[in-house]
């Protein structure tokens, strides 16, 4: 059978409880409809990037499912008249990863990368070079630079009216 990946986003008003109990009736349609759900992951309340029927966040939820097109449709034609529903999308994969995915790996950095002052929890991959660090030797420091001379045509100009005054 194919493999499927669904994600939806239910109302940030719900708790979470009642996104349960959403994954819940979800994953039994896809089982009524001769399918599985290999995976569930719940990521959570998050903020959205714009808002959806007046809300701001939503309960983001994934499924792998591996079963039917007749399985996924029946879910979509559910989750389109479920009121608790934002939005969803469901797009067939060659196979279904094992493990956690992106979001929850990043979930579980997120606490470690706000201590780092970095937002994604990463360290800076580059070697930092001696030469990065210390100004070249033939660069003058801003210092001792000259200031920039005047055009000539600027200086006769000035002493013109200079001279005027006097």
């Amino acid at each position: 059978m194919p493999y499927y990946e669904s994600v939806f986003i239910a109302r940030q008003d719900i708790s979470a409880t009642q996104v349960d109990a959403l994954i819940d009736d979800f994953a039994k349609v896809i089982e009524d409809n001769g399918g599985t759900v290999a995976k569930r992951e719940s990521w959570g309340l998050k903020t959205l990037a714009y808002r959806i029927k007046k809300n701001r966040k939503g309960h983001y939820v994934l499924f792998n499912i591996d079963g039917p097109s007749d399985a996924i449709l029946e879910m979509e034609r559910q989750m389109r008249l479920h009121e608790d529903i934002l939005r969803y999308l469901t797009v067939k994969i060659d196979e279904i990863e094992e493990g956690p995915t992106m979001m929850m790996q990043r979930s579980s950095r997120d606490d470690r990368g706000r201590r780092d002052g970095r937002r994604d929890g990463r360290r800076d991959e580059r070697p930092e070079k001696a030469d990065d660090a210390k100004p070249a030797d033939d660069a003058k420091p801003a210092d001792d630079a000259k200031p920039a001379e005047k055009p000539k045509a600027a200086d006769e100009a000035e002493a013109d009216s200079k001279g005027d005054e006097k």
